[in-house]
């Protein structure tokens, strides 16, 4: 997996704090309805100045997208390296999607919400290699998902079934809850890992 290099962020840099900005901005109020200027508010900086860093506000739009993807493949991999045991191994995967602070649910609704994005391609050349890092990166998130159920077939934990079927389902389970989770709502995060945590071992197991 061939990843973008992220550019030196000196001490004046406002990369990150536009990232930031950006994240809470689409997040909260949409993309389409946050204005580019506003971000440049967040931050304190002129909006000719956010040219510097992202061509266009779709540029800072791919980028999170890539970002979130690349966050979530890495955590992932942390969550389940170790573990041996296939069902201990989708239980580790699971809860790790889940363990994220408000801000990263803010990118994965992000994410969740302009997957079309990635489908057509860009005329911008960097919007396009942010577009095309990103598809790759779903490829890979979908790749390791259907490994770990594979490993667990092939070790009879799970029953055999069509693995990258099986994979997709229970991907679409986990990421489904971006859609519509709130911090503020009724239900706790820890409650609805548990509920698909449940969800997912019975999908795959049984």
């Amino acid at each position: 997996m061939t990843r973008i290099a992220e550019p030196e962020a000196g001490p004046r840099s406002k990369r990150a704090a536009i990232l930031t900005a950006a994240v809470d901005c689409f997040g909260e109020v949409g993309f389409e309805a946050t204005k580019w200027s506003t971000v440049a508010e967040r931050v304190g900086i002129g909006q000719t100045a956010l040219y510097h860093y992202f061509e266009s506000k779709a540029h800072c739009l791919l980028t999170i997208m890539r970002l979130e993807l690349e966050r979530s493949h890495d955590r992932f991999a942390e969550a389940t390296k170790d573990v041996e045991e296939p069902v201990d191994a989708l239980r580790a995967a699971v809860r790790a999607a889940y363990e994220v602070s408000e801000h990263e649910v803010l990118q994965m609704r992000i994410l969740q919400n302009h997957m079309d994005l990635l489908s057509g391609s860009r005329r911008s050349k960097r919007e396009e290699a942010e577009r095309v890092a990103a598809r790759q990166l779903v490829q890979v998130v979908e790749r390791d998902w259907t490994n770990l159920l594979v490993k667990g077939m092939s070790q009879g934990a799970f029953p055999l079934r069509d693995a990258q079927l099986l994979g997709a389902g229970v991907l679409g389970l986990i990421v489904s809850v971006w859609r519509w989770y709130r911090p503020s709502g009724p239900t706790p995060l820890p409650e609805i890992s548990e509920l698909i945590e449940g969800a997912c071992v019975r999908m795959v197991a049984t």
